[in-house]
């Protein structure tokens, strides 16, 4: 499984959304590395496998999201089929 966390500098919303990855991937027990990048994405984005938790966002580019990702999309995106 690969897990990425994308930002933009100084993005005030990434530590949340850090803190809410790593409490989800404790919760399930999961030992998996978090790779973190920060450029011109949707900020921030959590991708796993190459997929936003949140659905394409529909934009590209440096930017603050509005769907911040959530405890739900985070757990239903790493949760096994």
């Amino acid at each position: 499984m690969k897990l990425e966390l994308l930002s933009v500098p100084n993005c005030p919303h990434v530590n949340r959304a850090r803190d809410l990855l790593r409490g989800c991937v404790a919760e399930l027990g999961l030992r998996v590395d978090v790779e973190e990048r920060q450029g011109e994405y949707p900020s921030p984005s959590i991708l796993v496998n190459g997929a936003d938790v949140m659905g394409d966002p529909g934009y590209r580019g440096a930017s603050c999201r509005l769907d911040v990702p959530t405890r739900a999309a985070i757990l239903k995106a790493l949760r096994p089929e």
